[in-house]
């Protein structure tokens, strides 16, 4: 039995739950290892101070527009492959594979040009308070200019997602993260003679995370991902292919830079009333990221099966699958639920909290995660809009919630109300997009799938 054959059984024929749980627990498990590295990176920084607290969560929306074009890049591949090789067109996927890596080299020059260029305006557009400009612009300047780690590191990864080898995008992306969480405290504190490096030491700790892990996917890729061949030799770029790849990666490309407008834009508002508010809400990415990367983890397991099976036009499968991956997603918001109403201020604690951000914090996480209740939800069938290639509804829906929602609500309880009003924004936006993304999904299901 040859390898595309063995392949379509695997993506085609196991029983959805069993084929859910293999192709997610390893990529869950790598992103709660991810989500660890995300938390204890944060906790390491705060105890320079506060205020490397605050520069570091100020940054994370350029470090989050990375990651979107990367990711959402990445999804547009994914999808392209699943479906190509569900409809035996082996050639396209070779095709998809090589395009993508292209693309990835590309955004890597676009982004360190631009990271090491605009650093300081974008700080000096946020604080003016000298400490937090100089981590700042030290952070985003590390974490940009060598930023091919994690663009390549993504971008293999998925590969291997959309073939089915999750296992090894958890060793790449889990010993990525390891590696980080032991660098961490050695290059920021100046350990076993290592020099210290403060914040510069955490970019760099995660900039040597991504590299490893990115190398190790490549080996990967090429030792063991026998269904394509990622050799670039006589590679030249296809307009059709980076198209198609685009079509879906754009909108999902968007949607999560649409994060990165929004988290600016919050920043921008809380900084109004203090630093410490806008440490809070960099606080609880770190600590939310840990509630909802199993959900991601577990919708980057749901893509190739849901695009491969509808290409194969396996109606039930994809049914199925989305249907399990939804009660799923519902029961790990319930625990953030609980985690959040139950041990805000142990939560806080992790990251050194002050008397003043545990007065912030608590009433905050507890309003926040209120908006798990539909976000679950939200998440899994966002994604079976890319893998169906209608990615423009999670745009829309996207664009919907963060900006015209969170961003408008917010600025207008903050106002009205103050600072402990700005939080309820969140949950408004939730309920929005829960609304929205029914809607779309009834009439995907309409023009897509009734008819399979």
């Amino acid at each position: 039995m040859n390898q595309e054959v063995q392949q379509e059984n695997k993506m085609g024929v196991m029983p959805i739950p069993k084929l859910l749980v293999q192709m997610s627990l390893p990529i869950v498990i790598s992103m709660l290892i991810q989500a660890l590295y995300n938390i204890v990176d944060s906790a390491f920084v705060a105890q320079i101070n506060e205020n490397a607290l605050t520069a570091v969560s100020l940054a994370f929306p350029v470090q989050n527009l990375m990651i979107a074009v990367a990711s959402g890049t990445a999804v547009g591949i994914n999808a392209l492959l699943s479906r190509s090789l569900g409809e035996k067109e082996f050639g396209r996927a070779n095709a998809a594979a090589h395009n993508g890596i292209f693309l990835a080299l590309v955004s890597t020059a676009v982004t360190a040009v631009l990271g090491f260029v605009l650093a300081g305006p974008f700080f000096a557009m946020q604080t003016s308070d000298p400490e937090i400009y100089s981590y700042g612009v030290t952070y985003m300047r590390y974490c940009t200019v060598l930023s091919l780690g994690i663009f390549m590191e993504i971008t293999m990864e998925r590969i291997l997602q959309a073939t089915g080898r999750t296992i090894f995008t958890m060793l790449s992306q889990g010993t990525g993260a390891i590696t980080n969480i032991i660098l961490d405290p050695i290059l920021i504190f100046g350990l076993f003679g290592a020099p210290k490096m403060g914040v510069a030491g955490a970019a760099l700790a995660t900039v040597i995370g991504q590299f490893l892990a990115m190398f190790l996917a490549l080996f990967f890729n090429v030792k063991y991902n026998k269904d394509l061949n990622l050799s670039m030799k006589g590679f030249r770029p296809s307009g059709d292919i980076i198209k198609r790849i685009y079509a879906v990666g754009v909108p999902s490309i968007v949607m999560q830079s649409i994060g990165s407008v929004m988290t600016f834009g919050m920043n921008k508002i809380l900084m109004a009333f203090s630093s410490t508010a806008t440490a809070v809400f960099g606080v609880y990415f770190k600590l939310n990221s840990f509630i909802f990367m199993p959900i991601f983890g577990l919708n980057n397991g749901l893509v190739p099966i849901v695009a491969y099976n509808y290409g194969a036009r396996r109606r039930k499968r994809i049914t199925e699958a989305i249907r399990l991956s939804v009660i799923l997603a519902e029961a790990v918001m319930f625990i953030g639920i609980a985690l959040f109403w139950l041990i805000p201020d142990k939560l806080l604690g992790i990251f050194n909290a002050s008397a003043q951000m545990l007065e912030i914090g608590v009433p905050a996480l507890r309003i926040i995660s209120l908006s798990f209740i539909f976000a679950g939800f939200c998440i899994v069938i966002t994604s079976v809009f890319q893998a169906l290639g209608s990615a423009v509804y999670s745009m829309i829906t996207s664009l919907a919630r963060q900006l015209l929602v969170i961003l408008p609500v917010a600025y207008l309880l903050s106002h009205l109300f103050g600072l402990a009003a700005v939080w309820w924004a969140i949950p408004i936006a939730e309920i929005v997009s829960l609304l929205l993304t029914t809607l779309f999904f009834i009439r995907l299901y309409r023009n897509k799938l009734q008819n399979l």
